[in-house]
């Protein structure tokens, strides 16, 4: 249990705790949890540091990954992933919020609610998902004003620039965008987008930086593993959406199981058991620190 039993809550603020696993030699993998209980699924499996997606948060609400949701609705899921593993948490910050000023408050509420790092992307509103057609940016100056102002606000977070210029500038306006960024205090690049593996080498080559590879589904990207992106030069691997697509797609079987069948019978065998989800969630554990609750005994 991380959330009610003070022995097990990490001393460290999260950004420090993250540099502390950027410090070992191997790349660290980070898989997208867009809720509490994947985060504790996720931990359990020995993952050290989780990521939190905008694309996974805005469909888990039924928006498209527009830049819609707000800073607030952000770290209600921030705090929900947080407290249940006690991990570091990579958030995914859009552009940003707004300006400069806007950048300053994500930055601080990102923070209050836990989260060890925020990357900020060069896109304008509307944005759209990195992988997609036709993304609009901002101009390199103006990305660089907003890192400049949330390396001014943080205390401790990590700061992940993110730039989508490799579409539409190619990969010499991609790494001239990451320098400048890189210059403005970014504390680690996230090249968004790249299509070959030789364009993640040489990005690597060419910027001399932490950098975060992007291994999402169905992308521009080809599939490649963490020890690939490790061997090209990455410090970091995400893996954003993937567990809500495999939960989206239970979700829609079991629907269409109820509808056919008036029951779930069909599908029990896919489902977490009582016994499980309550072992994933410490139920007996909570149960445990308040000698009012009786034990629950569990159905045969």
């Amino acid at each position: 249990m991380t959330y009610l039993i003070a022995d097990d809550l990490p001393r460290a603020p999260a950004g420090e705790r993250l540099r502390e696993l950027l410090r070992r030699d191997a790349i660290l993998e980070m898989p997208g949890a867009y809720n509490g209980l994947a985060a504790l699924q996720a931990k359990a499996q020995g993952f050290e540091a989780l990521y939190l997606s905008g694309a996974a948060m805005t469909a888990s609400m039924g928006l498209p990954d527009l830049g819609m949701i707000t800073v607030d609705e952000v770290c209600f899921f921030i705090r929900q992933v947080n407290r249940a593993s006690g991990l570091p948490v990579i958030v995914d910050g859009d552009t940003g919020y707004g300006e400069a000023l806007n950048v300053m408050h994500m930055v601080r509420s990102f923070e209050d609610a836990g989260a060890a790092a925020v990357h900020i992307e060069d896109q304008l509103l509307p944005k759209k998902c990195g992988h997609l057609n036709d993304k609009k940016l901002a101009s390199a100056h103006d990305m660089a004003v907003k890192i400049a102002a949330a390396v001014r606000a943080r205390r401790h977070l990590y700061i992940i620039a993110r730039t989508d210029a490799a579409g539409s500038e190619g990969i010499d306006g991609a790494v001239a965008r990451a320098k400048l960024y890189l210059e403005a205090g970014a504390d680690a690049i996230f090249p968004e987008a790249l299509t070959t593996a030789e364009m993640f080498r040489e990005f690597a080559r060419r910027v001399q930086a932490p950098l975060l590879a992007n291994m999402t589904e169905f992308g521009r990207t080809p599939y490649f593993t963490a020890r690939e992106f490790e061997a090209m030069g990455y410090r970091m691997v995400i893996w954003p959406v993937s567990a809500l697509r495999i939960a989206a797609k239970a979700h829609e079987a079991l629907y269409a199981a109820l509808k056919r069948d008036g029951g779930p019978q069909s599908v029990i065998g896919q489902m977490q058991t009582r016994q499980e989800l309550y072992q994933t969630i410490g139920y007996a554990e909570y149960e445990a620190l308040d000698a009012s609750i009786v034990k629950t005994v569990l159905p045969a």
